[in-house]
């Protein structure tokens, strides 16, 4: 008889250094290193070609990192429970070895089934938290504690060579089988997956982009590279939280301690990230505090505003020309275009087009989140879909932020070198028109070879109007009978604690950036209007 094997489970940890399952395995017996394809997974709606293609260059990777330790990776196409299935007809489970995961409702579903067949055979499931979320949180009073504990625990080196272990193959069945596709197209610009794309990124952020993150990171323009790009090596664990955390802090006591020998302002911005690590964690902890986030309202003072199923045909024209970029407002098309190109735009732009998609079109967040979702290739399912009702106002925590898509052009893109780089319609429209080129006259079109909803259409939705109806209908449902008590329960549940750290203390909309006084912005556009746009550099 085989002797029992251990089974690594990767999922979005696909990486060997920091790893704790993979070293409590090899500390144990024989391993088997597992990556299964989800059917389920990968035909949900928020699942696309791009996150596929992504994986699939990290699973590259990450094959030739077990082999330099004497491990064979295993993938199988059918998912976790029929491969464990297979397996256990062949040779004995001593344990399954994964980390916690705060995934979409598919993944949950699947970790459940997985839970239920290990207690009915008997096998040891150990589950390693990876990050700063915190598995069965009562409350939030000792969150940050736990994150600035786990954050501080010294980094995992990889295992040694595993001398004694002898690879595993999967039973030959499963190698006939094919993969199942997820739905799209790759896109072709987007970031490449693995942990040495993820190590190139970072260091290129801390040896001195890092410098322009504070101020940086607004603009569509600067925040290709003055953001850290790291998001998608996160998302699918290429780089461990911690070791991101802890490279910063290294990075920024050397900037302190000999400021001569480092760009200027880069210990600023590298506070600021961090800053963000933290946020990145406090909002997946929403999810999986509460996995209905994923599909209802948090706040069920609204439930039934917007219409979930979209039964109206204008409501459905509108997502279409949501989605495809078509709404007539510059700054949001041409988001649209970049991220189907590179799967990427900033924060600020995000938080933009969903409030164009929630408040401006009156959209369900659950069709706009889920396009979106598709479209970014650093869809975290944790985030998304705590900022989705967010920007979509249905938190009853949060303070509602309305874009205008034009004063966010103005300030976000004053030259309109982002938009004209996008959206080539409008390449020779002047700076008058560049984000309202509705207003031309038509004399005015046919001379700059923009012709309204021939090359470039025309807005079907007046903003002033569609900013006054939104902020009537959400007042409305706020003031409905029980609303108070509900919130207060969302605020003990979900909200961040103030005052539990010096780094970390202020609101939500302070710390995410979506307030900046006159001054500030000022000072922004006077930069942003020596940004020079590089087709190169907004593919990075």
């Amino acid at each position: 008889m085989q002797s029992p094997i251990h089974i690594v489970w990767f999922k979005r940890d696909l990486r060997v250094q920091d790893h704790a399952p993979l070293i409590a395995a090899c500390d144990a017996g024989k391993v088997l290193p597992l990556f299964c394809w989800e059917p389920t997974v990968c035909s949900a709606l928020d699942y696309a070609a791009q996150h596929q293609a992504f994986v699939s260059e990290c699973l590259a990777e990450l094959s030739l990192e077990l082999k330099k330790i004497g491990l064979l990776l295993q993938i199988s196409n059918i998912g976790i429970i029929e491969t464990i299935n297979a397996i256990a007809t062949q040779t004995p489970i001593a344990a399954l070895y994964s980390h916690e995961e705060t995934g979409n409702g598919a993944t949950y579903a699947v970790d459940k089934q997985v839970a239920v067949w290990c207690k009915r055979h008997q096998v040891a499931w150990h589950e390693i938290p990876q990050n700063g979320v915190v598995r069965c949180l009562k409350n939030r009073d000792q969150w940050h504690r736990h994150w600035e504990e786990r954050m501080s625990m010294p980094l995992l080196k990889k295992p040694a060579f595993q001398h004694s272990n002898t690879p595993y193959q999967l039973p030959s069945i499963l190698a006939q089988l094919n993969q199942p596709i997820a739905a799209g197209l790759d896109k072709p610009h987007r970031q490449r997956g693995g942990y040495r794309n993820a190590i190139e990124t970072l260091t290129s952020f801390l040896d001195g982009r890092a410098a322009k993150f504070r101020g940086g990171i607004s603009s569509p323009l600067s925040a290709v590279s003055a953001g850290s790009r790291l998001s998608p090596y996160l998302a699918y664990g290429c780089l461990s939280m911690r070791e991101v955390v802890q490279a910063s802090r290294e990075r920024r006591f050397w900037a302190n301690d000999s400021p001569h020998l480092f760009s200027k302002g880069l210990s600023s911005g590298l506070l600021g990230f961090e800053s963000r690590l933290h946020w990145h964690c406090h909002f997946m902890q929403k999810l999986e505090s509460e996995p209905e986030m994923e599909f209802q309202n948090l706040h069920h003072a609204h439930d039934g505003i917007r219409d979930e199923l979209l039964s109206d045909i204008g409501l459905q024209r509108r997502l279409q020309v949501w989605c495809l970029g078509e709404t007539g407002w510059p700054l949001v098309d041409a988001c649209m275009a970049m991220l189907r190109k590179t799967g990427w735009i900033n924060f600020r732009m995000r938080a933009m087009i969903m409030s164009t998609a929630s408040y401006l079109y009156w959209l369900h967040w659950r069709e706009s989140g889920l396009h979106l979702a598709r479209e970014f290739l650093d869809y975290e399912p944790g985030i998304h879909w705590a900022q989705t009702q967010m920007q979509s106002g249905t938190t009853g925590i949060n303070t509602l932020r309305i874009y205008s898509p034009i004063k966010q052009a103005k300030d976000q893109d004053p030259t309109g070198a982002f938009v004209r780089h996008w959206l080539p319609a409008l390449k020779r429209v002047p700076d008058t028109w560049i984000f309202e080129p509705f207003l031309m006259p038509k004399s005015l079109q046919l001379q700059y070879g923009c012709v309204l909803d021939v090359d470039y259409p025309s807005p079907i939705v007046d903003i002033g109007q569609a900013m006054r109806e939104a902020r009537m209908k959400i007042s409305a449902a706020r003031k409905k009978e029980g609303v108070y008590t509900e919130t207060q329960a969302i605020i003990k549940k979900h909200a961040s604690r103030k005052g539990k750290s010096s780094l970390h203390s202020g609101s939500d909309s302070q710390k995410m950036g979506e307030r900046e006084d006159a001054s500030k912005i000022k000072e922004k556009k006077s930069k942003l209007m020596k940004i020079n746009i590089k087709q190169q550099n907004l593919f990075e």
